[in-house]
């Protein structure tokens, strides 16, 4: 059955902690938005912003892939594997837990910080845990989706994950289309403009809006304002 659910920004969960300002695409608590429901592989997205100076102290994670797509400012990473970084708006980071990993994550600059938090439950448990980033230049995708992280092991020129999805990133600009086939094997898809509006087989998707879409083949995307946006097939 065709679905394409628009989730517009007032039906999604929030939280505010002070330094952190978060809405949750999908239901993270049992008093959540039921109708936000996981996609397949896809079960958190969050749109994060966190103020100058905090962030997230040490925390783990086990068995989850996790994609970081940075929107405004920087963030840095510190892990118990080694492994430290700073990854600049634009750019991509992921973590796959696997077995285990405890990590941070901060603003250590001076404005707030923006990104998409994207968890993907792996298609088997354990492994070692890692982490890479990458850097994507707006520039690359201007008029086209570009692959950021796929789970297919012969996309060598994208982010490494271990789960059945990808995340494709594009920056049309304004009246400009772009036309995105699902693959074969993936049911869900589901896109999250970063900044602009675009229309999403007619329906408008303004900033703080996401869209849904379960075994819909095609999805015509057209920016209606030069738009950057995030979207994410997984089975």
């Amino acid at each position: 059955m065709i679905v394409l659910q628009l989730r517009s920004r007032e039906t999604l969960d929030h939280g505010d902690r002070g330094w952190l300002e978060a809405r949750h695409h999908f239901v993270v608590s049992a008093d959540g938005n039921p109708a936000n429901a996981a996609l397949g592989a896809l079960v958190v997205w969050n749109d994060d912003e966190i103020a100058p100076g905090t962030g997230f102290g040490r925390h783990s994670h086990a068995d989850m892939e996790i994609v970081t797509y940075v929107r405004q400012g920087a963030v840095t990473h510190d892990d118990s594997v080694g492994n430290v970084g700073r990854t600049v708006a634009g750019d991509v980071r992921v973590m796959s837990a696997g077995t285990g990993i405890s990590h941070s994550e901060h603003n250590r600059d001076d404005d707030p910080l923006r990104l998409f938090q994207i968890w993907l439950r792996p298609r088997q448990r354990g492994g070692s845990p890692r982490w890479d980033t990458r850097k994507f230049p707006k520039a690359d995708r201007a008029g086209r989706l570009i692959e950021l992280a796929s789970g297919d092991p012969k996309a060598p020129e994208t982010l490494m994950i271990r789960a059945d999805a990808r995340v494709l990133g594009a920056t049309p600009l304004a009246r400009t289309t772009l036309t995105h086939t699902t693959p074969a094997g993936f049911r869900h898809t589901y896109l999250a403009p970063a900044q602009g509006e675009i229309l999403v087989n007619g329906q408008r998707v303004a900033v703080g809006d996401r869209i849904a879409a379960i075994d819909e083949p095609e999805l015509t995307i057209t920016a209606v304002k030069d738009a950057e946006f995030i979207l994410v097939d997984a089975a």
